[in-house]
C-alpha cells in the first residue's frame, strides 16, 4: 500500500487555512487596484534556456530550479519567480504602453532550504512598474505595501537602502572591487550576527585588509535617515555611490509626500538580489513577530530587463513581491481574533423534517446573493446548532412544522442568541 505523504516544503491547505489565504489575496488585490496596477497571468512552465538566461535569475537561483523535459524532448523548467516571465512578456509585446503597471499572483517553485516562511512551492504576489525613472515610483510601492498590510491587519515597518551606495562604501573601506559582492553577502548579516561575526566571516573569505572600524561606523543606523545618509555620502567618492545617495535623498522626499516616512528605516547594511537590483531596495517586516523573514521585499532593477532581452533598450523598473505563506505564518502567530477571517457563509438553514421548504429557502437566499448553506444530515437541532457554532456562521434559520404552517422562519443570531419569527422576505432584507 502506498504511504500517503506530502513533499517536504509543500502542503495542503484545508478550508480554514485557505480562507485566510483568500482573505489576504483579496486585501492585496484591492490595494493593487487602488494604485492602478492591472492583472497579468503567465505560465508556470517556461523554456529552461529563458529561465537560465545570463541576466535572469543567476547561478544561485539555478541551483534551486526544478527542470524537466516533455515528450518533444524540450528542456523546460518550473518558474522560480514571476519577474523572468514578466520580462519575457515585455519582450514579446514591444508595443505595450509605458509606464506598464502590473500585478500577478501565482505559484513558484524552488528546491532550496526550508524554514518558517520558506517553502519549495509557494505563492508570489508581485507588483511591478516599468518605464519610470523617478524615485516617486519606488516610494509609491512602499506606500502601497504599507496600505496593503494595514488592510490585512498586520503592523509593519520598512527597511530601505541603495545597492549603489553600499557597493561604493565597501570599496571606500578597502574591499577590492572583485570581492564587493562577496562582502555584501556578509555585511547583510550585520543585524543578525553583529560586527564581530561580520568581521570573522569577511576574514574567512579573504577580505581582511580593510578598515573595519570605519566600515562599522558608516553602517551604523543614524538617529535620522538624513544624518546617516549625509555621513555616507561624504565618504562615497565614486560616481555610482553619489548616484545612490542622491536616489535615497529623492526617495526620502517622496516617502514624506506619501506620509509613510515615519515607519521607514534607513539600514545602510541592507542588501538583496545581488546582480539583480541596481538601486533602491526595501524589505517589509511584521512588528513584534517571531518571523525573522520579511513579509514583502523588492527594489529597482533598471538594467535587468534590457540586458535579459539583449535589446540595448533601457527599461527602468521597480517592483515588490509579497510572500503569501510568510504573511499567513505571521497571522498564525498573532493573538486570536487580531485578524478577522470570514468563511463567507452568512446563514445556515436547519430543517426539522421540512427539507422541501428548507431547499426552497436556501435557494431564495442564494438568488438574493446571500451566502447560504443547508443541513442535509437530518441531525437533531442541538447538534445542528453546535455545528453552526463550530463553522462560525452568524445566522441560522430554523424550519419546523409550526414555522412552515405559519409561513414564517425562525431567524437566530448566533452571536447574541436572539431568535425571532420572520417572513422569508424579512430575513432576506436583514441578511443583505
Amino acid at each position: 500500500m502506498t504511504e500517503m505523504r506530502v513533499l517536504k516544503g509543500t502542503k495542503d491547505y484545508l478550508p480554514d487555512e485557505q480562507a485566510l489565504r483568500e482573505k489576504i489575496r483579496e486585501d492585496l488585490v484591492q490595494t493593487f487596484r487602488l494604485y492602478n496596477f492591472g492583472p497579468l497571468e503567465t505560465p508556470i512552465l517556461e523554456y529552461y534556456d529563458i529561465l537560465a538566461s545570463k541576466y535572469a535569475g543567476g547561478e544561485e537561483i539555478l541551483k534551486e530550479t526544478y527542470t524537466l523535459g516533455d515528450q518533444g524532448e524540450r528542456e523546460l523548467g518550473l518558474r522560480y519567480d514571476l519577474t523572468v516571465p514578466f520580462s519575457r512578456v515585455i519582450a514579446m509585446n514591444p508595443n505595450v504602453k509605458m509606464p506598464f503597471k502590473r500585478w500577478e499572483m501565482g505559484k513558484v517553485f524552488r528546491d532550496g532550504p526550508i524554514k518558517l516562511g520558506r517553502y519549495r512551492e509557494f505563492t508570489q504576489c508581485d507588483v511591478d512598474v516599468v518605464g519610470i525613472k523617478s524615485m516617486a515610483a519606488d516610494a509609491e510601492l512602499v506606500s502601497m505595501a504599507v496600505d496593503a498590510f494595514e488592510r490585512i491587519g498586520i503592523p509593519v515597518y520598512v527597511e530601505v537602502n541603495n545597492m549603489k551606495l553600499l557597493s561604493s562604501i565597501l570599496e571606500v573601506v578597502g574591499v577590492e572591487k572583485s570581492k564587493v559582492k562577496n562582502a555584501i553577502l556578509v555585511v547583510d548579516k550585520l543585524k543578525k550576527i553583529g560586527p564581530k561575526g561580520v568581521k570573522t566571516e569577511l576574514e574567512e573569505k579573504g577580505i581582511e585588509k580593510i578598515d573595519f572600524n570605519l566600515l562599522f561606523g558608516l553602517l551604523e543606523d543614524g538617529k535620522t535617515k538624513e544624518g546617516a545618509l549625509k555621513r555616507l555620502e561624504e565618504k562615497a567618492v565614486d560616481k555610482s555611490g553619489k548616484e545612490g545617495a542622491e536616489e535615497l535623498r529623492e526617495l526620502f522626499k517622496y516617502l514624506k509626500r506619501f506620509d509613510v516616512d515615519e515607519i521607514v528605516r534607513f539600514v545602510p547594511s541592507l542588501a538583496r538580489g545581488l546582480g539583480f537590483y541596481t538601486g533602491t531596495i526595501f524589505e517589509v517586516y511584521a512588528k513584534d513577530s517571531k518571523m525573522s523573514s520579511s513579509v514583502a521585499g523588492g527594489g529597482r532593477y533598471d538594467e535587468i530587463i534590457g540586458k535579459f532581452l539583449e535589446s540595448g533598450k533601457e527599461y527602468p523598473a521597480v517592483g515588490i513581491s509579497f510572500g503569501l505563506e510568510a504573511i499567513c505564518d505571521v497571522i498564525k502567530g498573532m493573538p486570536e481574533g487580531a485578524v478577522r477571517i470570514s468563511s463567507g457563509l452568512k446563514v445556515y438553514v436547519i430543517s426539522l423534517e421540512q427539507m422541501d421548504k428548507a431547499i426552497e429557502t436556501v435557494s431564495m437566499f442564494r438568488s438574493a446573493g446571500i451566502e447560504a448553506d443547508i443541513g442535509y444530515s437530518g441531525r437533531k437541532l442541538t447538534k445542528e446548532l453546535d455545528y453552526a457554532n463550530k463553522i462560525k456562521v452568524p445566522y441560522v434559520i430554523i424550519l419546523g412544522k409550526e414555522e412552515v404552517k405559519a409561513g414564517k422562519l425562525q431567524l437566530r443570531d448566533m452571536n447574541t442568541g436572539e431568535q425571532s419569527l420572520v417572513s422569508l422576505e424579512e430575513a432576506v432584507r436583514k441578511l443583505k
